[in-house]
């Protein structure tokens, strides 16, 4: 996604110059019907729609396939509910807090309920985001909803069989507000990270880093599943999750060339990196699985691709694919031990491992993001060394900063809620026939 002032991407050069934030405050959001490219429009409403997929039903799909049979239908139920909480919020508040102008730390309020948004046919005048000046703020709106969306749902991985679907609604609707939207605000819409100078395309930062910490956080402060270590939790339908993993690979596209948003040479570099990225990841864990002497598997296989996915979502417009390669390599090699090593070393239960492979790659995506741009790709004049610095900066402030709200938010939702996760009855005879009155027969 590009940032409001310094635009990270070749694309920038191409953009009219809407003048949308002067100096000293606002201008003016309306411009002429004129500056919108049919041929931009058309693939960002596109890769928006792609971006939903990947949510519902891709996630949704991919978790639902790796819990327990007893779990299914609530573990789906998380992605679905929350895509439909947070579109509410985001036309509410949160697109206004994330992109509109305000400080260094949160947007303003000038498109709460989106207000402002939409044409205006007397005038001949449309609205446009400033980052987005040959689309209209209609299809901006909707395709950085979906980033939201899909953000949110990934932190339901790390707590499904065990968590209170009141105390899980109530948590994502308000990481969504206090974490999620500031930290999208600081890297894409104007703040203090994208000013800096951090290389985040389509949310490595923003998306994987961020979930990847609160669901670490919330899977620690709720504490092992009943029977955790101590007895088989082998998923329920790995076709599902297979299923669900190859929506996400293509829903992937719209999710990184998206974050363009134009149909240009960045949208179809971003395209082909993600591509070459996707498929070594894919090759790379069950490599490591045959290393370590276990059989290459179904779920190794998904979770690779996933992981090299996610390890070139923050470079995607910056690299060219034989980085790529080098990323999805290293990525899937380093989820791998994440999963494996450092999981069960450190006891914690991770269950769909949230943190593993999204929160872990997002922090290897981004930290070799800072060592394998190339500046001849997106036009830019970074250095190597400075460039590794903010990447770690940004990765650190990202680490804190959602860990410690995302802490904060669950005693405070364990207090409201009388304990964030089911009682033990409830878990052992499954959250879908106790919480939800259905079950998969």
């Amino acid at each position: 996604m590009k940032a409001i002032y310094k635009l990270p991407v070749a694309a920038a050069a191409a953009l009219l110059p809407v003048s949308v934030y002067a100096e000293g405050g606002i201008a003016d959001w309306w411009q002429p019907y004129s500056v919108l490219n049919s041929g931009d429009t058309a693939w960002v409403m596109t890769a928006a729609v792609l971006v939903l997929f990947m949510t519902v039903p891709g996630l949704a799909l991919f978790y639902g396939g790796m819990v327990r049979k007893k779990n299914i239908l609530s573990t789906m139920m998380h992605s679905f509910s929350v895509a439909a909480l947070v579109s509410l919020l985001w036309v509410a508040v949160g697109y206004s807090l994330a992109f509109a102008p305000g400080s260094a730390f949160i947007g303003g309020f000038d498109r709460l309920f989106l207000s402002g948004v939409g044409v205006d046919p007397a005038r001949e005048m449309l609205t446009v985001a400033p980052n987005a000046g040959t689309v209209p703020e209609s299809v901006f709106v909707f395709f950085q909803m979906t980033f939201a969306v899909i953000s949110t749902a990934i932190i339901s991985g790390a707590f499904a069989e065990r968590m209170k679907f009141s105390a899980m609604m109530l948590f994502s609707g308000l990481w969504f507000l206090l974490v999620y939207v500031p930290v999208c605000h600081w890297v894409w819409g104007g703040g203090f990270m994208g000013e800096g100078g951090v290389l985040d395309y389509a949310g490595g930062t923003v998306v994987h880093i961020n979930a990847g910490v609160a669901g670490l956080v919330a899977c620690i402060m709720l504490g092992k599943r009943v029977g955790y270590g101590k007895e088989a939790m082998p998923p329920h339908n790995m076709a599902l999750t297979l299923t669900g993993a190859a929506m996400l690979w293509v829903g992937w596209f719209g999710f990184n060339a998206g974050s363009a948003v134009a149909a240009d040479a960045s949208a179809g570099m971003a395209m082909l990196v993600t591509q070459v990225a996707a498929a070594a990841g894919a090759l790379a864990w069950p490599l490591c699985e045959k290393l370590a002497g276990h059989r290459p598997s179904a779920l190794g296989l998904a979770s690779g691709a996933v992981a090299g996915l996610v390890g070139i979502t923050p470079a995607a417009g910056f690299v060219d694919p034989q980085a790529a390669l080098i990323i999805g390599l290293l990525t899937s090699a380093g989820c791998y031990i994440g999963v494996t090593v450092i999981k069960r070393k450190l006891g914690y239960d991770d269950s769909l491992d949230a943190f593993g492979i999204h929160g872990f790659g997002g922090m290897i995506g981004a930290i070799l993001t800072g060592i394998l741009f190339n500046n001849t790709v997106f036009g830019g004049e970074a250095v190597i060394g400075s460039q590794v610095l903010i990447q770690l900066k940004d990765v650190v402030i990202t680490t804190f900063y959602s860990g410690i709200i995302s802490a904060i938010l669950l005693f405070v939702i364990a207090k409201v809620c009388g304990g964030l996760r089911v009682d033990q009855d409830t878990e052992r005879e499954g959250l879908d026939i106790n919480i939800h009155g259905e079950r998969v027969e």
